[in-house]
């Protein structure tokens, strides 16, 4: 199954497995093929899908000790990385976003915020001094302020609002060189203890919300795993969040402030073989979460370091801050990724790593941690991975009509020629005649 996708998705491919660990002669199991020409954008945004589901499916024939071939289907990953979008419940059309997560207009730019969960939405309102909650209302609070002004107020009220930023703006900004300065993802290894015994299914606890860690835990019980998920009982997932990523899995409420509560939440811990986390870093600190064998993967939206290590985060807003809401529309008009990619990429990305920490420890043992950041794979997205540049197959030549800019061929091959002998001369000004030797 190849649809002519060639080197390009090779290369994403290959990038991914290498940052994994993972053995580079694994790449040639993996076939791609499909619909092409899905999750159209000015970043390779269907080329980050197809590398990150490659890998979670090259890692977890790894595991299995299967030969393969891990098929990757446009279709089926352009399908799954909007998979919010395509949900239904009893015929009900989801809200993948709230009224008041938007992009809003203030004095000097633009900004967006979310407000989803009930109490981000009564942070941004505390913050702008608006008590009605209306659009309007909040459009006219927002339109009085700068940007990064309405981004600091609002999460200092606990509150997510990010004023937009250009990739230049992000480069000099110092958690974009934070980002730009450390790797895509984080794989350490913290001791040598043992690999914890395993008797039946891998048991995942799972401590994410919204999209990329719950895609992560969802695909890790698809391959069999027992993904408990833990949810505060006064703070649930949105049931249209849980409706689209919590298939596969089990779900409970438990209060970690409550000791009895603690204590179910701690034989749990002990149980498990892998802890996967989507909080702010070092907000479950507190609960000493380490255990001797354990794999945990941390997932946070801006990275463990520079100084929005413990801002909150969401994929839209990481596309405003990063430049890529400017990439894809521009700086007076601001637009998005066809699919939330950055969620839904890192979500495979993470549940590969997980994989692959575990089919390492049961070879060498050590308790095992990656992190991942949705602003990481963002810097991925836009500096790695191989982007469509047309200056590149533009040339310039000089002639009678002066200096052109054209297309080059795209016939090639090896030996043949790399442009044309003659540029386009003015029309009718050539002999009628053949050129002699």
């Amino acid at each position: 199954m190849d649809n002519g996708m060639g080197n390009t998705v090779r290369t994403g491919t290959e990038l991914l497995w290498s940052a994994l660990g993972g053995d580079p002669a694994l790449v040639d199991r993996v076939e791609y093929g499909g619909t092409s020409g899905l999750l159209p954008a000015r970043l390779p945004v269907m080329d980050l899908a197809r590398a990150t589901v490659a890998v979670a499916g090259l890692a977890a024939v790894e595991r299995a000790g299967l030969p393969g071939p891990v098929r990757v289907d446009d279709g089926a990953v352009a399908t799954a990385f909007v998979s919010e979008r395509h949900l239904r419940v009893d015929g009900r059309t989801p809200v993948n976003f709230a009224p008041l997560s938007r992009f809003w207009r203030a004095a000097d730019g633009w900004i967006r915020t979310h407000a989803n969960y009930p109490h981000h939405r009564a942070a941004l309102l505390t913050a702008l001094g608006v008590s009605s909650g209306s659009v309007e209302d909040v459009a006219a609070a927002i339109g009085a302020r700068r940007a990064v002004d309405v981004e600091t107020a609002v999460y200092a009220a606990g509150g997510l609002a990010v004023a937009l930023r250009t990739p230049a703006e992000w480069a000099a900004h110092e958690q974009g060189r934070g980002v730009a300065a450390r790797p895509l993802l984080a794989r350490e290894r913290l001791d040598e203890a043992p690999p914890r015994r395993r008797t039946g299914p891998l048991r995942v606890l799972d401590l994410t919300r919204v999209i990329a860690g719950p895609v992560a835990t969802r695909t890790l019980a698809l391959l069999g795993a027992d993904v408990l998920r833990i949810d505060p009982p006064g703070n649930p997932e949105l049931p249209d969040q849980h409706a689209d990523t919590d298939v596969g899995k089990r779900t409970a409420a438990l209060d970690l402030d409550r000791p009895s509560d603690r204590r179910t939440f701690d034989e749990l811990l002990d149980a498990a073989d892998v802890l996967v986390t989507g909080y702010r870093p070092g907000a479950l600190d507190r609960f000493g979460l380490h255990r001797p064998g354990l794999v945990t993967a941390r997932l946070s939206a801006w990275g463990d370091h520079g100084p929005w290590r413990q801002r909150r985060g969401f994929d839209s807003l990481v596309q405003v801050a990063t430049g890529i809401a400017v990439t894809e529309g521009s700086a007076e008009e601001p637009g998005a990724l066809p699919a939330q990619a950055l969620d839904h990429g890192t979500g495979y990305l993470l549940a590969a790593a997980v994989l692959r920490s575990l089919t390492e420890q049961d070879r060498e043992g050590g308790t095992r941690l990656v992190r991942l950041a949705l602003a990481q794979t963002g810097h991925w997205l836009t500096h790695t991975l191989p982007r469509y540049e047309p200056e590149r197959y533009l040339t310039e030549s000089e002639g009678p009509l002066g200096r052109l800019r054209h297309a080059l061929s795209p016939v090639a091959y090896e030996g043949g020629p790399t442009g044309w002998s003659r540029p386009p001369g003015v029309p009718g000004g050539d002999a009628a005649a053949w050129v002699t030797a």
